[in-house]
């Protein structure tokens, strides 16, 4: 079973102070640090669990600038075989991500092609569900399990109020991979310095059809921090009390 499994370079901001750029579209990286997106380490993980069981190789992309090897690097460590990383034009979109992925992936026989549900700096989560279009094949959003029999892939995804749908799929297909799906393997120094030893492709993206100005198809206008409300305020009584206080309240929100 040959898997692809496309990753991207994200910065972590959970714990950072963050700083919106002058001209109000982007947020200051400069001194940021920058990780595998956690939901692509799962997929990964998720690729090198299917190749252990039904054999086979794991091929992870990603499009973006020179420092993306250093995901890639990670991702080789956590058991891919081949890491391929493709120039990025110089504003990222999700549909045009798509594009060049499709454009690179097509034609090679993968049996699945995995990312992430969504990634953590942007939370689009369009490329994997993107991609299956633009390759005409079969997918499935927000997978939490995967079992392979044969050419076919039963998978389970999560729906809203914690409903699982049980999916059959006719390999190849593509799937967007949850968070949890599986048990994160810690990644020794060892393994990671091995892994810089083993060879990646680089390629431009003219070579894929592209220009590094490629037109985008959505754009931002700007980035701002939410704006800072009011404490919730929590009803106290008893049931026909807390209603009471409710109603009035919707009344005068809403000028009823």
């Amino acid at each position: 079973m040959n898997i692809a499994v496309c990753v991207k370079r994200i910065p972590k901001t959970a714990e950072a102070d963050i700083f919106i750029e002058k001209d109000g579209r982007d947020i200051k990286k400069d001194n940021l640090v920058f990780h595998l997106n956690d939901w692509d380490g799962y997929a990964v993980r998720e690729a090198v669990l299917l190749k252990e069981k039904h054999g086979g190789t794991v091929t992870v992309l990603t499009v973006g600038p020179e420092e993306s090897k250093e995901v890639l690097t990670r991702c080789l460590a956590m058991g891919a075989d081949k890491a391929l990383r493709i120039e990025g034009p110089a504003v990222q979109d999700s549909h045009l991500i798509a594009k060049i992925l499709a454009q690179a992936i097509k034609g090679q026989s993968f049996d699945l092609i995995l990312t992430g549900v969504q990634a953590e700096d942007d939370g689009c989560g369009q490329v994997g569900i993107s991609l299956a279009q633009m390759l005409s094949l079969p997918h499935a959003a927000i997978v939490n399990h995967i079992e392979i029999t044969g050419d076919r892939a039963k998978v389970r995804r999560e729906l809203e109020g914690g409903i699982e749908e049980a999916v059959d799929l006719k390999l190849p297909a593509v799937l967007t991979i949850q968070t949890g799906i599986n048990e994160p393997k810690y990644i020794s120094l060892a393994a990671i310095l091995e892994a810089e030893e083993k060879g990646m492709e680089e390629v431009p993206l003219e070579k894929l059809g592209f220009t590094s100005n490629e037109s985008v198809e959505a754009t931002v206008d700007q980035v701002f921090f939410p704006p800072v409300g009011k404490m919730a305020e929590i009803l106290k009584g008893n049931p026909d009390e807390v209603v009471g206080k409710l109603t009035e309240i919707i009344k005068k929100k809403t000028g009823g």
